[in-house]
């Protein structure tokens, strides 16, 4: 590995350890819900969905601008937007409930977008012989993130009141780590000069690399984009169930005292999935090891009313673990199909369905766990849904798979 190009390894994997803390927000679902959305569970999760949909306007925003300009500039205005987007989120309070969706929701997911896809696409430049292995790293560092947090973000609550009290201090904290880890790792991040290693980008029957990059108005007219999008928003919705309800739904199965386990297993196995299935996409070829990965993911979401005890958080570890593959896929899959020079804009696209799955995911589940205040069982047909989707999903791939042979 050259110096410069370890250098935006090691930046971006700490930019995205810090905008892992998206991905606990089933630590801040109950006090959120109570305190400023009046219990509607579908209501405050509705501000983690937004969070992840907004994160795609950002990404092709801050993809289109990292062409024009520079990514260094993109990441360090994306630090910005996420930073005060949190900060602001500090202040709101029930009788404005809507400006937890603004801020945390709108302003967070544009500023996570606009350096989450952007440090993935500069990496990948570096080393395009290694797509698989470099996405792995870099989003697996992203879920990590969630198992540092964890713990930091529970004792933040506490310390500032507890569950209901403490949050709005909590998100002012995190607030001024997005600031300065943003601010310092975009220093070491730049793009490398126009060809490098060009001559290691070459078609193979394992990713199925383009001669040349299409722009977003090229991608728009093959039948690839619309079946990778479409793919992605049924794919992920079990997963992103299980992260917003990780906690509620331990609780709810008689785990409370030792509930912050399951959002740490979800957070874990979510980061070790998006390193090891990247590697593993490097041999097994990204379309295979995705129809892999929505296979597990349909029979673990129908697994959930079954576990009890601390097998909850086994299969909560599972999820986690499958959910985690399709992060660090999605993106290679991305670059091998429309090229890596405009990678960031066109997975920004792509995301979109991604965002589209968040919405529809929180929403559903959202509904069933108001239903399941006091029997979990109920909410059990959002995770049959989630297997449905995953099942047409694999349709979608297999559909891909044969457009590419041809």
């Amino acid at each position: 590995m050259n110096r410069q190009g370890i250098y935006n390894v090691l930046a971006a994997v700490a930019i995205q350890l810090t905008l892992g803390i998206a991905y606990i927000w089933s630590v801040f679902q109950t006090g959120i819900a109570n305190s400023i959305f009046g219990g509607d569970n579908a209501a405050a999760g509705l501000s983690f969905s937004l969070l992840l949909v907004t994160l795609t306007i950002g990404s092709v925003i801050g993809g289109k601008l990292a062409v024009k300009y520079s990514t260094r500039i993109v990441i360090f205005t994306g630090g910005i937007i996420l930073s005060a987007g949190f900060f602001l989120a500090s202040f709101v309070t029930a009788n404005v409930a809507w400006l937890l969706w603004v801020t945390y929701g709108i302003m967070g997911g544009i500023g996570m977008g606009f350096t989450y896809s952007t440090t993935i696409a500069c990496a990948q430049k570096w080393y395009p012989h290694k797509k698989g292995l470099i996405t792995g790293i870099i989003v697996s560092a992203l879920g990590f993130g969630g198992v540092i947090f964890t713990p930091i973000v529970e004792r933040l609550i506490t310390a500032f009141g507890g569950a209901g009290t403490g949050e709005p201090q909590t998100f002012m904290v995190l607030s001024a780590i997005f600031l300065v880890v943003c601010t310092v790792g975009c220093l070491f991040i730049k793009n490398p000069p126009e060809g490098y290693k060009m001559d290691l980008v070459v078609a193979n029957t394992k990713g199925g690399s383009p001669a040349r990059s299409l722009t977003p108005s090229e991608m728009f007219k093959t039948p690839q984009f619309y079946l990778v999008t479409g793919a992605f928003l049924l794919a992920c919705m079990g997963g992103l169930m299980m992260i917003g309800f990780a906690k509620p739904i331990a609780v709810a199965k008689g785990l409370a005292s030792t509930a912050t386990i399951g959002v740490l297993a979800i957070s874990m196995f979510n980061s070790l999935g998006r390193l090891f299935w990247g590697m593993v996409s490097d041999k097994l070829g990204r379309i295979n090891t995705l129809i892999v990965l929505l296979s597990a993911g349909a029979v673990f979401s129908l697994l959930v009313n079954a576990a009890n005890g601390y097998w909850i958080y086994v299969l909560i570890a599972l999820i986690g673990f499958a959910y985690g593959g399709l992060l660090s896929n999605f993106p290679s899959l991305t670059a091998d199909l429309f090229g890596a020079k405009h990678m960031a804009t066109n997975y920004g696209f792509v995301l979109f369905g991604f965002g589209c799955g968040a919405v529809i995911s929180s929403q559903i589940a959202g509904y069933y766990k108001n239903l399941a205040i006091n029997d979990i069982s109920l909410m059990f047909p959002a995770f049959v849904i989630a297997s449905c989707c995953a099942a047409a999903g694999i349709v979608m791939l297999l559909i891909l798979k044969k457009i590419n042979k041809k």
